[in-house]
């Protein structure tokens, strides 16, 4: 069945997809022969979604989507450069997606070793220095705001991302302010398979 292309449907869609997840009832939607056919002549994802590249996060199965359902983009800790901003732009502006959701994680690694830096554990070396200096803003910030545990801090670097992503693009908040894009910010819990909503604006 063919989802309506507005925020709210989508996301809605979306919802419910994790939910059969959840409960080992997936329906594994456009997987067959003629999904792969048909997607030799393009691409029509409902939604784009930035993820933690944590293996233990595949998006398309938490959310029971199929292919060419979903327009992925995934780093570790889901942090943005101008790379990312770029693919998000791309996914809004010519794949006119109505939805972004920005997905992270129990247990996400990026957080806890940007917990362990700031409290005075060693700083990783090479480029993974980079992790912990675009997570630690979050953390701080968080820290500020009273939260103490790892869950508080993993929720609001997913909500600091999203005020980030809006903050930064101003094709994608326009698109927001006009109603044509949604964006939800969600903390998945590898305990239970919850996608649980931290942030969402137009939906």
């Amino acid at each position: 069945m063919a989802i309506e292309r507005t925020p709210t449907a989508v996301w809605q869609a979306l919802r419910e997809g994790n939910e059969r997840f959840m409960h080992f009832n997936e329906e594994r939607p456009n997987q067959d022969q003629g999904r792969r056919s048909q997607l030799t002549q393009g691409q029509d994802p409902i939604a784009a979604v930035l993820a933690c590249s944590d293996s233990r996060v595949p998006v398309e199965m938490i959310f029971d989507q199929g292919l060419g359902d979903v327009f992925v983009i995934r780093t570790a800790g889901e942090i943005t450069d101008l790379a990312v901003l770029g693919s998000l732009e791309y996914a809004v502006e010519s794949l006119h997606v109505p939805l972004i959701v920005v997905m992270g994680h129990e247990s996400c690694g990026a957080v806890a070793a940007t917990q362990a830096a700031l409290d005075g554990h060693e700083i990783p070396g090479g480029f993974q220095r980079v992790l912990i200096e675009k997570v630690s803003p979050s953390i701080l910030e968080a820290r500020a705001a009273g939260c103490t545990t790892t869950a508080e801090f993993e929720a609001y670097h997913v909500a600091e991302t999203v005020d980030m992503v809006l903050s930064r693009s101003p094709e994608i908040k326009a698109k927001l302010q006009q109603g044509k894009v949604g964006i939800v910010g969600v903390r998945y819990r590898l305990s239970d398979g919850m996608a649980e909503p931290v942030a969402a604006l137009g939906v």
